[in-house]
């Protein structure tokens, strides 16, 4: 995947538009066999020609006041990183976002280390131990579990909660330095550093919200318009 990334950007570089391109957001990780025995409420299609624009997208969110946070905690969706097919969740994440340079202990799914294009900072990492990509890698809920709670999820069952946190779109791993300065913040509060990853970032949140019937507040509604002025024909994810 690291490979087909770099190419990807050079042919978009050729084409006049700069950016980073995430692939295979549908999927735990790389490998096809283990992607396609997930559960499937937590499958979504990649972009198409075919897909909707997310600006269309974001016209069909409803748009709300922040609920209060009362009640949230994160066990009301899950408990932990769980275990998809055998392997952790985020070391599946990890894989996925470092392809086929990601070194694997033993087990097959512990990520020893490997390099990859870090989304929000455009920094490129390269992890030689474990014990670095712990330190330096977090798995960031593109929209966070909190946010999440106050514009509709704690509306939703049990069931659905887990499949939002344990969605494979809005997982991303991430410079954890970075992911903490954003905390639980929305569109409205804070996007990537990276400027040229901010339209996916803002395609990603919308897919989510509205795969899983949340809604935006007046204010993150117009940061995301702000952003997808800058690129009008970003393509939601998942959405027919």
């Amino acid at each position: 995947m690291h490979r087909a990334r770099r190419l990807v950007a050079a042919v978009l570089a050729l084409a006049g538009v700069t950016g980073f391109v995430i692939l295979n957001p549908n999927s735990y990780d790389n490998i096809p066999d283990t992607s396609a025995e997930s559960n499937s409420t937590d499958q979504i299609n990649e972009s198409s020609n075919d897909s909707p624009l997310a600006i269309e997208i974001l016209k069909r969110l409803e748009v709300k006041g922040r609920a209060p946070k009362t009640g949230y905690d994160r066990k009301q969706f899950y408990d932990g990183w769980p275990s998809i097919e055998g392997c952790n969740l985020r070391q599946r994440i990890l894989r996925r976002e470092f392809g086929d340079t990601a070194k694997l202990a033993d087990d097959n799914c512990s990520v020893l280390a490997g390099e990859f294009d870090e989304p929000y900072t455009g920094k490129h990492l390269q992890f030689s131990e474990k014990t670095a990509i712990s330190k330096g890698v977090q798995i960031d809920h593109v929209v966070a579990l909190s946010d999440a709670w106050q514009k509709g999820a704690q509306n939703l069952s049990k069931d659905e909660r887990y499949n939002l946190a344990t969605d494979p779109l809005n997982l991303l791993a991430v410079d954890a330095s970075t992911n903490q300065d954003k905390s639980d913040g929305d569109a409205a509060t804070w996007l990537p550093p990276n400027k040229f990853f901010r339209c996916q970032y803002i395609a990603r949140q919308i897919s989510v919200k509205y795969k899983y019937h949340l809604w935006v507040t007046e204010a993150e509604k117009t940061a995301m318009n702000t952003v997808l002025e800058n690129c009008p024909n970003e393509k939601a994810v998942g959405i027919e």
